[in-house]
């Protein structure tokens, strides 16, 4: 009896295997194919960069004034005048609406009442003193330079009894490729034909 009952035992567990897979066969072919749909959501982050708000700076230079850019005067200096001389002050003022810049000492010609043309000669109060520097004139602004002359000393070949040179009323300034005539105050002669020792302009 155990014998058999052991060999019972032995044929009824494949039996019972075999049974389970066909039952497993027969539920998937009752129930079909079920097809499922996911949905994923995907978010992404976009981080933009704040605008940047930039102010518009000039990177040009002022350009060189013009004498169309300029009025000004050329007066005597009260108390210079000494040793046979007198000292007059070349003023230049910015009559336009933007920045510009003189420098050195401009090209001049002294005129007679008439607008005529007088001998003029320019030099520097300090020969050989350097490069001169950019003297920047806001509108409005002004530089100064000085001339040191003689109005009464005649020079060689001048005439030795009268004016040694006819009287300058203005004086033409041509500067920036422009040019700009001013009144001399008071009128003057300027004796040894014109000579004029200039400094250089200055902010005033």
């Amino acid at each position: 009896m155990i014998a058999r009952t052991g060999t019972v035992e032995a044929d009824v567990k494949p039996l019972a295997a075999v049974a389970l897979v066909l039952l497993g066969v027969a539920l998937a072919g009752c129930g079909g194919t079920k097809t499922a749909t996911v949905t994923q959501t995907i978010t992404k982050t976009v981080t933009k960069p704040a605008p940047t708000t930039s102010t518009p700076t000039s990177t040009a230079a002022a350009a060189a004034c013009s004498g169309a850019d300029l009025h000004g005067s050329f007066a005597d200096v009260p108390g210079s005048a000494g040793a046979g001389q007198i000292s007059y002050k070349l003023t230049l003022t910015n009559a336009s609406s933007a920045a510009c810049f003189v420098s050195g000492i401009p090209d001049l010609l002294l005129l007679d009442a008439q607008g005529g043309g007088l001998p003029t000669n320019v030099s520097p109060a300090q020969p050989g003193q350097g490069t001169a520097a950019k003297i920047m004139l806001q509108p409005g602004a002004s530089a100064a330079a000085e001339a040191r002359f003689s109005p009464d000393v005649p020079g060689p070949g001048e005439q030795q009894t009268s004016a040694c040179e006819p009287t300058a009323h203005d004086l033409k300034v041509t500067i920036g490729g422009g040019s700009v005539t001013v009144p001399v105050t008071p009128p003057t002669p300027v004796c040894e034909h014109g000579s004029l020792n200039m400094s250089l302009l200055s902010a005033a």
